[in-house]
C-alpha cells in the first residue's frame, strides 16, 4: 500500500492524489473507495492505495482513508 494527499475533488465522484516521488497526480474513482463515502473526503486527506494500470494510464485503487 502507498499514500498519499487528496490534491483535488471533482462534483463527478473521482479525484487526484498527490503522491511524493510521482510527477503527476494519481487518478482515483469513487468506486474503488473501501471505508469511506466519497462525500466525506476533502482536499488534504491522508489515502492509502495500490496502483494500477488502465488504458489511460496509472490510477488508484483499493482507496481507504488513513
Amino acid at each position: 500500500m502507498q499514500t498519499g494527499t487528496i490534491a483535488r475533488l471533482t462534483d463527478k465522484g473521482f479525484g487526484f492524489i498527490k503522491v511524493e516521488g510521482r510527477e503527476k497526480d494519481l487518478f482515483f474513482h469513487s468506486n474503488e473507495l473501501i471505508g469511506v463515502s466519497f462525500d466525506s473526503l476533502r482536499e488534504g486527506d491522508t489515502l492509502s492505495f495500490e496502483i494500477a494500470e488502465s488504458p489511460k494510464g496509472p490510477n488508484a485503487i483499493k482507496v481507504s482513508k488513513v
